[in-house]
């Protein structure tokens, strides 16, 4: 299929749509509005279902039930309305029904501004709602990765039966580029939707789907049960994308736009004979631990750049294990680092290692 030019709300919500997506609750907030304009135009006009839900507490567990039915459902929304929904997170994790939630972040803390933030790493690498639980979290750094995470996620879903989170940010989310879009796939009949889904007990018998367990044994042994799916996903779904590493000194370690932003930094330090590579990991959970280890070996340095304080730079740290140098350039509110900072930044770097080998 022929690219074409796409904005990346608008381009997540059809590629939802052409993975075969039944179902979307939601509720408008900036900066990823548009995708719920374009789902309210086109779910319905396909035979499918759109709601906007009267809050995002409420789109969640629309969420919830649609998933408990086997349908392959999904909702957007942006920072402060993630938190909103983190219980029903939570609750649908507990009672392994998939589904898919792409989070367009913006500047925090509280109701912050609009603009263009990594702030939400912790809430939704690290869980966020109550309890033992992991989503895995895909980050895109283009609007084609965007697309085809967003269609990958719904399958990973389902191969889970967990939440998948496409984690993008405002720029993402409101800037266009050429892209190619998937081709349509057949929504599922009921007939083939899984032997868990609830469809009604006609020529079975009844079954339910809960997080209940008042036992806390019975809770511990369900836990366990998770965590053994887990550790599934860590050996077989980690994500990355690296350049330059062959030869590098330095490792930029950055996600996302961040991370978009630091391969222009990486050919400017290039042409002053900095040797600088990137590593960028697309799966946020699983997290490359091991493969960050690996480049650990054999640089002298790490500098991790976010769009935030410095929250994904505590994996990048436990990774390292203190074996050599860690760096960290961020900014904050919704304001994107520019190449040349990023630049200063390594010659810094730079400097410090020129100095210990003296």
């Amino acid at each position: 299929m022929a690219k074409e030019l796409l904005k990346g709300n608008i381009a997540f919500a059809e590629a939802a749509i052409r993975a075969g997506c039944e179902a979307y609750f939601g509720y408008p907030i900036t900066p990823q509005t548009e995708a719920l304009e374009h789902m309210s135009q086109r779910m319905p006009a396909l035979g499918r279902v759109f709601l906007q839900a009267e809050s995002e507490v409420a789109a969640i567990n629309m969420v919830y039930g649609a998933a408990s039915a086997g349908v392959r459902v999904m909702s957007s929304s942006s920072s402060p309305g993630v938190s909103l929904m983190m219980e029903g997170i939570s609750y649908i994790a507990g009672s392994e029904v998939p589904a898919v939630l792409v989070d367009v972040m913006r500047g925090g803390p509280g109701l912050g501004n609009i603009a263009p933030s990594q702030g939400d790493y912790l809430q939704i690498v690290k869980g966020g709602g109550h309890g033992d639980y992991k989503l895995i979290v895909l980050a895109p750094a283009t609007i084609q990765e965007l697309i085809d995470l967003t269609v990958e996620a719904f399958d990973l879903a389902e191969k889970y039966r967990t939440i998948v989170v496409v984690l993008a940010d405002g720029s993402i989310g409101q800037m266009m580029e050429p892209a190619e879009l998937p081709p349509m796939r057949p929504v599922r009949p009921v007939e083939d939707r899984p032997d868990w889904a609830l469809t009604g007990a006609k020529g079975r018998k009844s079954q339910f789907i809960s997080s209940i367990y008042l036992d806390p044994v019975e809770e511990e042994v369900f836990n366990l049960k998770l965590r053994e799916k887990y550790r599934l996903i860590e050996e077989n779904e980690v994500r990355y994308k690296e350049s330059g590493l062959e030869d590098a000194e330095i490792a930029i370690v950055a996600f996302g736009t961040a991370g978009r932003i630091s391969q222009s930094a990486m050919k400017m330090a290039r042409e002053e004979g900095i040797r600088v590579g990137i590593f960028r990991p697309i799966s946020l959970y699983p997290f490359p631990y091991e493969l960050i280890k690996e480049i650990r070996e054999k640089v002298r340095a790490i500098l991790v750049v976010e769009m935030s304080g410095g929250q994904m730079l505590e994996d990048v740290k436990l990774a390292v294990e203190g074996r050599i140098p860690v760096h960290f350039y961020g900014r904050m509110g919704g304001v994107l680092p520019l190449p040349d900072e990023i630049l200063e930044e390594i010659r810094k770097v730079k400097s410090e290692l020129v100095e210990v080998s003296r």
